[in-house]
């Protein structure tokens, strides 16, 4: 009988690098020049990573782990360990490339808040990643808020919270050039009869402009101007959605709500 030698027992061969376009989320500092970071990949999900020397190594990261960049990543999986190992990145799209003020900054946050709150670790969804790689390039200074809703209306329904918005969730009645309410603790619009106090109203514009949004793609609606006050109803029955979801307010709709 053959004696294996306990050295070639306990070896593990190094897992295979992978390789996928990402969206980096957040860093975090560990130990001296390490950082973790969590990325959200088009292959693989949200995935957290420990990347070695990042603070040190210019020449495999650079600025690609800056918040909201979009990047070529490449890591391994490690045997018996959660983490993975994120070896370098290529930069594909950096935020910093365009103007930068504190409404994009919040804008930006929110995006990776969104992205890493509600999405799980490696589950796969490429129509949500498409989303926010799609988001991202339209996210301008000066022109955040129609990007910004269309990314908290399509993530909540790709999601599948997101309920009906031309019937009333009560009696079924067809809301279609009718006013509409929503309820902080509700799901859905009602109409006028099934209206609460302390409801709020969803105006038929945003309910139109929502609809025009599920046909059309983000850069559709590029050239059109959106102040703050437009859309405002909307995105606040979307945020009331979140909330409940995660039963806790995000850091950034509240950031977002001073802005408006």
């Amino acid at each position: 009988m053959q004696v294996i030698p306990k050295l070639f027992l306990d070896y593990n061969p190094p897992m295979p690098l992978k390789q996928s376009e990402a969206i980096i989320l957040r860093t975090y500092p560990l130990r001296e020049a390490d950082l973790l970071v969590t990325f959200f990949t088009r292959a693989e999900g949200k995935v957290k990573g420990v990347a070695k020397s990042a603070k040190r190594s210019q020449k495999r990261f650079g600025g690609a782990l800056e918040p909201l960049t979009c990047v070529r990543a490449y890591w391994q999986d490690r045997a018996g360990s959660e983490l993975a190992r994120l070896d370098s990145c290529d930069v594909l799209l950096s935020p910093l490339s365009g103007e930068i003020d504190y409404a994009r900054c919040v804008a930006l946050s929110h995006v990776a808040e969104m992205l890493d709150e509600l999405m799980p670790e490696r589950e796969t969804n490429d129509s949500v990643f498409r989303l926010a790689w799609a988001v991202l390039q339209n996210l301008e200074s000066g022109a955040i808020w129609m990007p910004v809703t269309y990314f908290d209306l399509w993530m909540i329904r790709l999601l599948g919270f997101l309920p009906a918005l031309d019937e009333c969730i009560e009696c079924g009645n067809s809301l279609a050039g009718q006013p509409a309410w929503f309820h902080a603790l509700r799901d859905g619009l009602v109409c006028q009869q099934h209206r609460r106090i302390a409801s709020s109203e969803m105006s038929l514009e945003s309910r139109e402009i929502a609809a025009r949004m599920f046909r059309n793609p983000v850069d559709h609606f590029a050239d059109e101007p959106l102040p703050a006050s437009r859309l405002a109803d909307l995105r606040k029955f979307l945020m009331q959605i979140i909330d409940r979801h995660l039963d806790r307010k995000l850091h950034t709709s509240a950031q977002l709500e001073r802005l408006d």
